[in-house]
């Protein structure tokens, strides 16, 4: 008779820390500098560097973590549609946008132009 292999009840994972690095980690890949970054979030540059260095967390249900959650959502889409070619995503987040009336990078500095430009993305790659 074999014996029954139980499987092991796996931790969950820290929501904070796992969405703290995508965010860093999607910033990376869209070439955003800190100082991009911060205003998309609606923290300081210090506070923004603190996460990045791991040594703070996005709060989950603040208002930074919500902002955070739509800019990793906004660098899947992008993502998705460019085929992973982060150059491509760079381009596209730094030219004008005749649909969305300005530069990404411009527009997603405002929640209201963020959450426009993520309706966007998710827009166009519903079309694939």
């Amino acid at each position: 008779m074999k014996a029954r292999r139980t499987a092991r009840a796996q931790p969950a994972p820290d929501a904070a820390a796992t969405l703290s690095r995508a965010t860093v980690r999607a910033a990376r890949c869209l070439g955003l500098a800190q100082s991009d970054l911060a205003p998309v979030l609606g923290v300081s540059a210090a506070t923004l560097s603190r996460l990045a260095n791991g040594q703070r967390q996005l709060e989950p249900g603040s208002k930074p973590w919500q902002l955070a959650a739509l800019f990793v959502r906004l660098f899947r889409a992008l993502d998705a549609i460019v085929g992973s070619d982060d150059a491509a995503a760079q381009v596209w987040l730094r030219s004008e946008n005749r649909a969305l009336g300005g530069v990404p990078l411009d527009l997603i500095r405002e929640p209201a132009g963020l959450v426009r430009t993520v309706d966007y993305l998710d827009a166009a790659r519903a079309r694939i």
